[in-house]
């Protein structure tokens, strides 16, 4: 009977597998080629916000004027600063971040992937990850430290990281799910 059992079990095991790896390539293929790119010319552009916009100088915590329409994420390279916005264009949620080495060019891109928890780039054990581009290989997107952390970037190491705190890091992941618009603007 041990080894009619046995058998059972490794045909369901295989059988599981065999699923799984089916699922896996019909979601990989269905995965646009252009998602988590920079949109190109042809695409509509996300306006003069992603090459500069200002901002109110009375208020720093202000949406960049010109950074798009509709749901979508910005991140200010200069403020180092993220905005949350609904699809009403009204601001839902805004806070200052800690950013990574390698910084992301202006312009629109999509979230590609997202980790509930991994060990970051730097080494740090790190949650709530979104990512949405890379640079020159360096994966970039957005996290919060478990031990709550946010450093400060070294320069000598190219890491994608944008640390949040753990409640911002929360906030990002209940609205940055996948395909979600990211803006970067300066």
């Amino acid at each position: 009977m041990a080894s009619s059992s046995a058998g059972i079990v490794a045909g369901l095991t295989a059988a599981a597998l065999a699923t799984v790896g089916v699922l896996a390539y019909q979601a990989s293929a269905t995965v646009p080629a252009d998602l988590g790119k920079p949109r190109s010319a042809a695409a509509p552009a996300p306006g003069p916000g992603a090459t500069g916009a200002p901002r109110d100088e009375r208020d720093p915590t202000a949406l960049p004027a010109d950074s798009g329409q509709g749901e979508r994420v910005v991140y200010a390279l200069g403020a180092d600063r993220v905005w949350l916005v609904g699809a009403d264009n009204r601001v839902q949620r805004t806070f200052e971040v800690a950013p990574s080495s390698v910084d992301p060019a202006p312009g629109s891109y999509a979230v590609t992937s997202r980790s509930k928890s991994v060990t970051g780039s730097d080494g740090v054990p790190v949650e709530h990850v979104v990512r949405f581009t890379s640079v020159d290989g360096v994966v970039v997107g957005f996290s919060a430290a478990v031990d709550g952390s946010m450093p400060s970037p070294d320069p000598a190491v190219r890491t994608g990281g944008i640390r949040e705190t753990r409640a911002d890091g929360d906030a990002m992941w209940q609205f940055a799910t996948i395909g979600q618009r990211v803006v970067v603007v300066r």
